[in-house]
């Protein structure tokens, strides 16, 4: 008999949002599935850990006979404190995470706790998978990206990637048959047109609520910005090193004393 892949779900969503269940539904019939999540939401949680205070896990049943573990921590701890502490004896040959609830393109991919537990386990030389729902005004149907994300894990199994880079796959927010096709994307990064709601507490110490308006340059296909803008299924290779190769040798010819 052959033993299951086992596969590591996360996200930043936390344990019991609806698109992590969605990869468990889709992954659990075909690997041994194991979740490792964070007991609240921790969107734009991005590569943060925690330090000063200790993390608790707690297992969290979830049925099928999956082990599920709830981390009072961000998504990067829950992908450290899965890999070196609670599979010391079966490290995941697989990590997803995800699906996130709204894209996770351009700049965003900086701020996603999402794309940093996948950027986590890939430094870990674990082959990684993000994976991003777009908003829409409807209730989302995470179904579809699940099984696609399935599909992909398996090419991932069978072809592996490279130390250190991740693959950021985006769904439109559309149906499956107003989706032109797939596309193979570079990151794009857009400006963000950061704002601040100031109010007034009670005690009339002005506090604020931070917004921001990513603005999407969606004019180059070529772009995970502008193929998801036109309803493409886009898969972005992520680099953990984030080194300016170009800049080297400009940076070399400076004056520097």
């Amino acid at each position: 008999m052959v033993k299951k892949k086992t596969v590591l779900l996360t996200n930043d969503d936390g344990i019991h949002a609806k698109g992590l269940h969605a990869l468990i539904d889709a992954f659990h019939k075909h690997y041994h599935v194991v979740v490792v999540a964070p007991d609240i939401e921790r969107s734009a949680a991005s590569h943060s850990i925690t330090l000063i205070h200790p993390l608790r896990v707690h297992e969290v049943f979830l049925g099928n006979g999956i082990r599920a573990f709830a981390v009072n921590g961000t998504p990067a701890d829950c992908v450290k404190i899965a890999v070196r502490e609670l599979f010391l004896s079966n490290v995941p040959d697989l990590v997803v995470s995800g699906i996130n609830a709204g894209a996770n393109i351009g700049i965003y991919v900086h701020y996603s706790g999402t794309v940093a537990a996948a950027k986590e386990s890939s430094m870990y030389g674990i082959p990684s998978i993000a994976v991003s729902l777009d908003r829409s005004d409807n209730e989302p149907d995470y179904q579809p990206p699940a099984k696609f994300t399935l599909s992909i894990a398996e090419q991932a199994l069978t072809h592996g990637l490279p130390y250190g880079t991740l693959l950021n796959i985006n769904f439109p927010s559309v149906s499956l048959d107003t989706i032109p096709g797939v596309m193979i994307t570079k990151h794009g990064i857009s400006p963000v047109n950061d704002s601040f709601q100031k109010s007034i507490d009670p005690r009339k110490t002005p506090y604020y609520w931070h917004g921001a308006d990513a603005k999407i340059d969606a004019t180059d296909i070529q772009t995970d910005c502008g193929a998801l803008y036109r309803n493409y299924i886009t898969i972005t290779p992520i680099l953990c090193d984030m080194t300016d190769v170009n800049m080297l040798e400009s940076l070399r010819s400076w004056n520097i004393p």
